[in-house]
């Protein structure tokens, strides 16, 4: 066999619960986008657009998660187990500190925001309110990110799990009742489906902090602060990842926007492709976190060769796994298709797309696993350095350019994001075998 069954176990143990909580959540994406969509074209491109743009936005302190996760990791490999929970007190610090005021801030810019990121009024008078209401919830979504990243750092990524399913079920339930005023609550349309994630996220933000009190007291939740160096490791751990993650949704919200001067039409089918491309990725994504902590617990214990061997066996299952998922999206994407979108010209600009996505959702696992392995080794800058370069200065220029310029409308901007994709993930690849997050310590 080519992966040793108990490191498989491992592996799977780790890593199962991440994807399968990723999934719920990709699949309440979907869902919304399904219930949305029955709206029309016009609050299924609103509902997309600003969703997109509030994560970016979000994203600076949403590296919290990572910063927790490869500090907690290391300490785990350490073998200080009675410390691992000190680095998260940390990141609730830092969240609360920092997301009201970015809830403030998104709120009141939300009126002038939304008119920039589409021409159409019928997509920003839908866009406004529910932006709003989920900005509102900002706070709940950092302690929550802080939470993931502390689990899965600690092996217990099936609190993640659990939590999240709890989530999404109230959000289905409030999306039923808030978006089509069922059982006896206000129709509210797409602003419902805003408040129902919000509420949903203060659900899921009880219940982690009763489950912390229950599993992690004795690796010093709430017992005090980390000190001000480990606090600083911490700002420094989270930043670029931060920064990283905010350029990743700020060049799909200027997708959008490239995408939106194209048509509605073709914006509401990249709002189906890109949540469907979510759910495409979750084996690979799931194994790179999964991969970072197993990264980090081996340098902990001062084993970078066993951090190298987990790194190879990940990606191998992830180009298994999504070779597997992505068949469906290319042998059967009308059907796929159907489930999402009402209009068949809408569902015909979708239609080459969406098997492009399943022939080279391959590209982005395997991306994805070099580039949390980096985070993990606690190497979050130089990943930072690709993306920004990379995403800035040639993905989105040539899109612009070939969509817009050159005619090729939404088919030749999703030909140019795939060989993007393709180049990160050798870039990606050559960090990780140059060997320099060997000699990182934290």
């Amino acid at each position: 066999m080519l992966i040793d069954p108990q490191r498989l176990r491992r592996i799977f143990a780790l890593a199962l619960p991440i994807i399968m909580a990723m999934m719920s959540q990709s699949l309440l994406n979907l869902v919304d986008v399904a219930m949305v969509g029955q709206l029309g074209d016009a609050p299924l491109a609103a509902v997309g657009i600003s969703s997109f743009t509030l994560f970016t936005l979000q994203s600076l302190v949403l590296g919290l998660s990572t910063g927790v996760q490869t500090i907690a990791a290391r300490r785990k490999g350490e073998g200080k187990l009675d410390q691992t929970a000190i680095i998260l007190n940390g990141g609730l610090l830092l969240a609360l500190l920092s997301a009201p005021l970015l809830s403030l801030l998104l709120i009141t810019s939300a009126p002038w925001l939304m008119p920039l990121l589409s021409s159409d009024p019928a997509v920003v008078a839908v866009a406004i309110p529910y932006f709003q209401v989920r900005a509102a919830a900002a706070l709940f979504l950092c302690f929550n990110y802080c939470f993931r990243g502390y689990w899965n750092a600690v092996d217990l990524s099936r609190l993640y799990m659990w939590t999240l399913l709890l989530i999404h079920g109230v959000n289905i339930l409030l999306n039923y009742m808030l978006i089509f005023g069922k059982l006896g609550a206000p129709q509210m349309g797409a602003t419902g489906a805003g408040l129902a994630s919000s509420i949903a996220l203060g659900v899921g933000t009880c219940c982690y902090f009763w489950l912390a009190k229950k599993h992690a007291t004795r690796a010093g939740f709430l017992q005090k602060l980390p000190a001000r160096k480990e606090l600083h490791l911490l700002v420094r751990q989270s930043i670029p990842t931060g920064i990283t993650q905010m350029s990743v949704m700020a060049g799909n919200v200027a997708l959008y926007w490239i995408i939106g001067r194209v048509g509605t039409a073709e914006l509401a089918a990249a709002s189906v492709l890109l949540n469907i491309t979510t759910v495409a990725i979750l084996p690979g994504f799931g194994l790179a976190i999964g991969c970072a902590t197993l990264v980090g617990q081996s340098l902990g214990r001062n084993d970078p060769d066993d951090a190298q061997r987990w790194v190879r066996e990940s990606l191998l299952i992830g180009v298994l796994a999504l070779g597997l998922l992505g068949s469906p999206m290319w042998l059967l994407p009308d059907p796929l298709l159907a489930i999402f979108i009402q209009t068949e010209q809408t569902r015909e600009l979708a239609r080459l797309p969406m098997q492009i996505i399943g022939i080279t959702v391959i590209l982005e696992g395997i991306k994805r696993v070099y580039q949390h392995a980096l985070l993990g080794a606690g190497d979050p800058r130089r990943p930072m350095q690709i993306q920004l370069s990379t995403q800035w200065l040639l993905f989105i220029p040539v899109a612009a350019v070939t969509g817009l310029q050159l005619g090729l409308g939404l088919l030749g901007i999703w030909i140019v994001q795939e060989l993007y994709r393709l180049l990160q993930a050798l870039l990606f690849r050559a960090l990780w075998r140059r060997g320099r997050w060997r000699r990182i310590t934290l």
